[in-house]
């Protein structure tokens, strides 16, 4: 069996352009995996194979490679870093064991850096810290250190100091081995020399080495005691105590570099092997019931317990659809079979492969802590648990967001018809965050996605890669619709035409919500007391205004955010049924909804916005004009960062604006943040749009 101590599974994650494919680049070239090293601007980076990627020079979808440095297997995912795809890298962190988080040298810590951040917190991911391009204008390591402290609140263990900055970079002090690493400039990784620390630089590195030391032996009480009685630990128990604070999330070692240029990426590399946890360390994956909850039983990473997998993404090539699986424990064999728990199906493995980026290596068997990918899979989706069918179990699932925009598209003819609901279904597959439905009245394909690029990017798939000719309709915002006012009310239903009939009464009270204060966006409660309305018709209330929410009144947008309370009624012994309360509840809500205040609510987004200092008035001004709500401005060395809320439905198109009025400069980046009752104007103009809509079909 492989020595799991010698594995590392890890992620490299960061804001937009802060290097991460670059980074990756240098490590699969440093570590003899590719011979000539591909550039992001240039459209040949390995890990960038889809044509939207090379294109566009961003990363779309995370991807898997494996390479091998001191005697280690190192498993990398390259994830994106565009706040559209962030539901790449959360599922690509639920399965590493550390991650590499990237910070540009003169960006900082930007906006989607936090959300990564803050996704590999709630994942438990331990992780070192690579601030890049300190060759850039404007860089400032210690400025970024800062940061890190006081805006991702974490606790930066620095490593490395920087020899010159911008254009005189050259090199790197290892703070704790006491050595500077300096760099020719034949941009060559391995044309080093080991010298001494550059005299304007002692001072600084000998204070950084004392904080290093002193937050190191804090982990281990000993060594800690023996460090106050004035004995300096040797190098090899400083890496210990480093390593056991990294892996327990104490502090996380900070180093520093040009990828571009080929300096520092070795360090970073053997922080890597030196302090990032292999599968063994890392806290077992909990096992959950069939409502999610844990039930005390782990998934511990041993070749000898029971068989857990757990399937983190699902892509389609040109032979067959390949399932990314995460192996937590036990062994799995080409031509086993095995069970999907959230199925209940067993799946026969045929193909076992070792991805490099968009090629394969075959495999006859892989085991616990190994990240691989099953060929031709048939029923198993993102979050499936893969398990021994002797011993079924099934691993936390992952959530994933609900998406705010949406598109429709058509087929140019029935030919592409066919073609479309084929390609749909296999990119439904591949990314959960991308959902398809069927308008039920006009037949239309409506695409639903987390932004304006995610739908451009899906729509140019289908287009490219799955041939399909579709034309596009204007996207639409997601809107919702709730009450304002408590109203009581009563409605009967009666329905007499020989034969039994139909005979149900509610009294009930429709009241609002606090917005968010339920998971579903609906209650439902009764306080009749005798048998007015008998207990066994209570559900048949329910199900009738829990359908009916789907649909508001206003313009058929799904309603949130209200409780109804079934107070009283009346039934009759021969003509009462389930189906006749259904019926009366449908009848009801259509009844009473327009009475209790119905309002439009719109999603509002939480912006970050980039700018230049000489066009921040114009962007405040565009941004008001958008209805924005400015929240605050922080001045960074390149210019202003803006953090504001604005409606979903006016940032159509502002990336557009916003490089027009900042020649190009500007940058920004939104989420989803919570939805609000939209002004008169808008939910007017909505209603004569949907109404306009209805008419047209």
């Amino acid at each position: 069996m492989k020595d799991l101590t010698k594995y590392r599974n890890i992620g490299i994650f960061a804001h937009v352009d802060a290097g991460k494919t670059t980074t990756t680049e240098r490590i699969l070239k440093l570590t003899g995996k590719i011979h000539k090293t591909g550039e992001v601007h240039d459209g040949a980076a390995t890990t960038d194979f889809m044509e939207q990627e090379q294109e566009r020079g961003i990363t779309i979808q995370s991807a898997a490679t494996t390479c091998f440095w001191n005697d280690h297997r190192l498993n990398i995912i390259d994830t994106p870093g565009h706040v559209d795809f962030t539901i790449e890298v959360y599922r690509s962190l639920k399965v590493l064991d550390g991650g590499v988080g990237v910070f540009c040298g003169s960006g900082g810590v930007e906006p989607q850096s936090e959300t990564n951040w803050r996704y590999a917190n709630e994942s438990g991911v331990a992780r070192i810290i690579y601030v890049n391009k300190l060759d850039r204008m404007g860089a400032d390591f210690y400025r970024v250190v800062d940061q890190v402290k006081n805006v991702l609140g974490a606790n930066p263990l620095v490593m490395a100091l920087p020899i010159g900055i911008e254009d005189d970079f050259k090199g790197i002090v290892d703070v704790l081995e006491e050595k500077a690493y300096v760099w020719d400039d034949s941009g060559q990784p391995e044309n080093f020399e080991v010298v001494d620390i550059p005299a304007d630089l002692v001072d600084k590195a000998a204070e950084y080495r004392e904080t290093l030391i002193e937050t190191a032996v804090e982990q281990d009480d000993e060594v800690m005691e023996a460090y106050l009685e004035g004995n300096v630990p040797d190098l090899a128990t400083i890496k210990r105590c480093i390593r056991k604070g990294t892996i327990d999330l104490a502090f996380f070692p900070t180093f520093c570099g040009s990828a571009f240029k080929n300096k520092g990426v070795q360090n970073v590399l053997n922080a890597v092997v030196d302090y990032l946890p292999n599968p063994t360390e890392v806290k077992p994956q909990p096992e959950v019931d069939e409502e999610g909850k844990e039930t005390g039983e782990f998934a511990h990473v041993k070749t000898d317990a029971p068989f857990r997998a757990l399937a983190f993404k699902i892509m389609d090539d040109q032979f067959g659809a390949l399932t990314f699986t995460r192996i937590y424990s036990g062994v799995l064999n080409k031509g086993d079979t095995i069970l999907n728990s959230f199925t209940g199906k067993t799946e026969r493995v045929g193909r076992l492969v070792e991805m490099h980026a968009d090629s394969r290596e075959e495999l006859d068997s892989a085991q616990a802590g190994d990240i691989i990918a099953l060929v031709g899979l048939k029923n198993v989706q993102t979050g499936h648990t893969l398990c021994d069918q002797k011993n079924p179990a099934t691993l936390e699932p992952m959530v994933f967001p609900d998406p705010v925009i949406s598109v429709a598209v058509a087929a140019k003819d029935k030919a592409n018809a066919e073609k479309l609901s084929l390609a749909l279904g296999k990119m439904i597959q591949e990314d959960p965050s991308f959902r398809v439905e069927t308008d039920q009245d006009s037949g239309e394909t409506i695409l639903r996605g987390m932004g304006e690029l995610h739908l451009d990017i899906k729509v140019d798939i289908l287009k490219r890669t799955h041939n399909v000719e579709v034309e596009v309709g204007k996207p639409q915002v997601a809107y919702r619709e709730s009450i304002t006012k408590t109203i009581e009310d009563s409605y009967t239903h009666k329905k007499q035409s020989g034969g039994s009939g139909q005979f149900a009464k509610i009294d009930y009270t429709i009241e609002p919500l606090e917005p968010g204060s339920t998971e579903k966006g609906f209650e439902f409660e009764s306080t009749v007391v005798g048998g007015n309305v008998p207990k066994e018709y209570f559900p048949a209330v329910e199900k009738g205004f829990r359908l009916s929410k789907e649909k508001g009144v206003l313009a058929g947008f799904p309603c949130l955010d209200f409780k109804v309370t079934l107070t009283d009624g009346g039934s009759h012994a021969v003509d009462s049924s389930a189906v006749a309360f259904e019926i009366a509840a449908k009848a009801a809500y259509r009844q009473s909804m327009p009475k209790a205040g119905a309002q439009i609510l719109e999603p509002i987004m939480k912006l970050d916005v980039f700018t230049p200092e000489d066009h921040v008035g114009d962007c405040i001004g565009d941004l008001n004009r958008r209805r924005g709500m400015i929240q605050s401005q922080d001045s960074t060395p390149t210019g202003i960062r803006i953090k504001a809320q604005a409606p979903l439905g006016e940032m159509f198109g502002y990336i557009g604006d916003l490089r027009t009025m900042t020649s190009g400069r500007g940058q920004f980046s939104m989420e989803f943040d919570h939805y609000a009752p939209c002004p008169k104007n808008v939910s007017e103009q909505v209603i004569k749009e949907v109404q306009e809509r209805e008419a047209g079909k």
